[in-house]
């Protein structure tokens, strides 16, 4: 089944579960099943206008093919962007947000019956600017700041968390935690983590009828809570995870005195669940109780925004004779309090807000009915263009996995 069929079957599926939510489900087939390539794993759930060197109109999407302007630009008025690299070498930032890292995904089996879905991360070295690779760590989070991340050796669930220092690629300090962490998080201030416990690996695989399928075991024990100033393992709190199983990371609300996390799953709705600090399931913040987990971007900085799923997609009209151009995808902005559609945004998947009217975005390349193809963009509220940030990432149906972004604030 290609990506054009998962959308398809995926509108009809939620055009009954959730009307409301409907057209916003597509998106997440082209991000969550683009990163988790369903037919085999469908639980590993788990940041102006680009800098031009001459001053024109920057052209729409369409794969690069009109696109006039240098192959690389460089850094300008907070914006650094390199259109030919896919996956990228060099700092990709605009405004507030930064690519702070970047994964790929393997099959790593154990026996011919289990496998599991493991991660190869690629790091930004502030110093130079640049993504080094760092097979060390199954998982990294970055903090706001982009100095520190928190890391997980190769084995997961893991028995202690690394906080990295970034420019120098040395772990600072080790924390060890009496509970399996596989899930790390920052909050929005830096100054805590939120550590995701599972009694195994959540992203297991098995084989059935020759294909690698998600095991869907309820692995989710809770949650470490780690003030990182203070010294020790942080207070565990136990939170089992859903009947659906597979992967439900927490995550900080944006006033940092929540957590939210997915149900877990193929069949889950799309809209988290939140808890207190203690663990106790309560309701989301008036501002975010219309947030989709899956989508990345959520409130803007300002909190007046909130950033909702894909709307539609439009191919456009080609004369006869003419090459075919990209197609275009829009994505719904609405209030955060109520809900209410305020407008819609270039764009396939909100990545990171840049400031309080402009976003980074995945948008296709290819025309709707071609195979997906996509890159990172710079997107305005109000406009209809798109600025290349990153180079095409194409979605193969054959490992290897596209790789995956991880923003983070500067």
């Amino acid at each position: 089944m290609n990506v054009e069929e998962l959308v398809r079957d995926s509108l009809r599926e939620l055009a009954v579960e959730e009307a409301s939510a409907g057209p916003g489900f597509a998106d997440r087939v082209l991000a969550v099943r683009r990163r988790r390539r369903t037919r085999r794993l469908v639980a590993v759930a788990a940041a102006t206008a680009a800098v031009v060197a001459v001053s024109v109109a920057v052209p729409l999407l369409n794969e690069g093919r009109d696109d006039t302007r240098p192959a690389s630009v460089t850094q300008r008025d907070g914006i650094s962007a390199h259109p030919d690299q896919s996956p990228p070498s060099d700092l990709i930032a605009a405004g507030r947000s930064a690519l702070a890292a970047y994964y790929t995904t393997a099959l790593v089996a154990k026996n011919k019956k289990e496998a599991t879905y493991e991660r190869t991360y690629w790091l930004l070295d502030p110093r130079t600017g640049t993504y080094k690779k760092d097979t060390r760590w199954s998982l990294v989070a970055v903090a706001p700041g982009l100095k520190t991340a928190a890391v997980l050796e190769r084995t997961l669930p893991a028995t202690r968390i690394g906080l990295l220092d970034l420019a120098t690629g040395e772990v600072e300090r080790w924390i060890p935690v009496g509970k399996g962490v596989a899930g790390l998080a920052f909050s929005n201030g830096g100054t805590e983590l939120v550590a995701t416990t599972y009694s195994e690996h959540p992203d297991s695989l098995d084989k059935s009828e020759g294909e690698w399928t998600s095991m869907h075991r309820v692995s989710r024990t809770g949650f470490l809570l780690l003030d990182l100033a203070a010294k020790g393992g942080g207070i565990w709190h136990r939170v089992p995870s859903s009947s659906a199983g597979g992967r439900a990371d927490f995550a900080f609300s944006r006033d940092d005195k929540h957590l939210f996390a997915a149900g877990g799953g193929l069949g889950t709705l799309v809209r988290p669940t939140f808890y207190d600090l203690s663990g106790k399931e309560t309701a989301a913040p008036a501002n975010e109780k219309h947030l989709r987990w899956d989508v990345p971007a959520r409130l803007s900085p300002n909190g007046k925004l909130a950033a909702l799923g894909l709307a539609e997609e439009v191919e456009p009209a080609i004369a006869p004779g003419h090459r075919t151009t990209a197609g275009k995808s829009y994505s719904f902005i609405k209030d955060p309090l109520t809900g209410k559609e305020i407008t819609k945004v270039r764009g396939a998947e909100l990545l990171a807000w840049v400031d309080d009217q402009r976003l980074i975005a995945w948008e296709r390349t290819t025309g709707v009915n071609e195979p997906y193809k996509d890159r990172l963009v710079l997107v305005t509220i109000g406009s209809d263009k798109v600025v290349p940030l990153s180079g095409v990432r194409a979605h193969p149906e054959t490992d290897p996995e596209p790789w995956e972004p991880v923003f983070a604030e500067r």
